[in-house]
């Protein structure tokens, strides 16, 4: 592959980078929402948040093909296998004009990436915290269990009592 094919495909891959970064953005945007959205108590708007990004999932795996594809193009032209083929390792390949543009791809992508696990933690947290409240009120307004009965598996999960039902049906 020739020099010039090189970088249109580093140009391509950098315009997935891009596109895989507004994606995170978005991403970000979407667990902010989910959490206000909890905290509100709004079922409706959650729902269709829901599926707005279930929706997304789709797309999510077209871009990930299209990376993959890029990224194996690349490999090939460097005679590289593809797992070797990171942005570190290709910084070491180009020419100076393309790695300044690499080098902030790269660190972008690690900010976000770090943003979204962070936004993410936040997210299961509340989630978390939201089940074992509800958890508790269950078993107090229908008397599931003893005060203080709490039930661990042998790996350490707690275990609920499956054959309390939760309303008489006896009349």
């Amino acid at each position: 592959m020739s020099a010039i094919a090189v970088e249109d495909k580093v140009e391509e891959l950098l315009a997935c980078l891009d596109e895989d970064a507004r994606r995170i953005q978005e991403s970000l945007s979407q667990l902010n929402q989910l959490r206000t959205l909890v905290i509100k108590r709004d079922d409706e708007a959650l729902g269709k948040l829901l599926d707005n990004i279930q929706a997304q999932s789709d797309q999510h795996s077209r871009r990930q093909q299209d990376r993959q594809s890029v990224r194996m193009n690349l490999a090939n032209a460097f005679g590289c296998d593809l797992q070797q083929l990171t942005l570190s390792a290709l910084l070491e390949k180009l020419p100076a004009a393309k790695k300044e543009r690499v080098n902030q791809m790269k660190a972008k992508l690690k900010g976000l990436v770090a943003e979204l696990r962070k936004e993410y933690l936040s997210t299961v947290l509340l989630l978390s915290e939201c089940s074992r409240l509800n958890n508790l009120l269950l078993k107090s307004i229908f008397n599931l269990g003893g005060i203080g009965d709490v039930y661990y598996s042998a790996n350490g999960v707690v275990r609920r009592q499956s054959e309390t039902a939760f309303v008489n049906l006896q009349f």
